[in-house]
């Protein structure tokens, strides 16, 4: 939870996320990054140990909230998430933008570059440059 003034955000609110408890919001870390995954395969990912039959009981209230589906393998059953990681990240930045940089996509690409560790390569600050032509030129196609 973060304190913004008199305005707390839960970070798990920026991704759409904040119905689901920590132990969940692992196993859907978990499956985003293995995209599809038994349930010995995301408790092998997870960072605490967890039992299988857990893995699989919070695989079935993931499923009964919406966030996971899943298809069988001859008796094994695949998981994977609903949305996209594309999907659930384009959401975090969203919210991410009107919360922390009041809507500002200056104060945010500004806020992001102050967080690098280590300098961008000439290849990173030419795509960044792409990047920037291409979003003017199709905003300036929409007027």
């Amino acid at each position: 939870m973060l304190a913004l003034g008199k305005v707390s955000v839960n970070i798990l609110t920026l991704m759409g996320t904040d119905h689901l408890s920590p132990r969940e919001r692992q196993i859907m870390d978990a499956l985003l990054i293995l995209g599809e995954a038994t349930a010995r395969e995301i408790q092998e990912a997870l960072p605490d140990p967890l039992a299988n039959a857990t893995v699989r009981t919070m695989l079935r209230i993931l499923e009964s909230k919406g966030e996971v589906q899943h298809h069988q393998d001859g008796r094994r059953f695949i998981y994977r998430p609903v949305r996209s990681r594309k999907s659930m990240a384009r959401t975090a930045m969203k919210r991410m933008v009107d919360v922390f940089y009041e809507g500002s996509v200056t104060q945010t690409v500004n806020g992001l570059l102050q967080l690098r560790d280590m300098k961008m390569s000439d290849e990173e600050w030419e795509e960044l440059s792409e990047l920037l032509n291409d979003a003017r030129q199709r905003q300036s196609k929409r007027r």
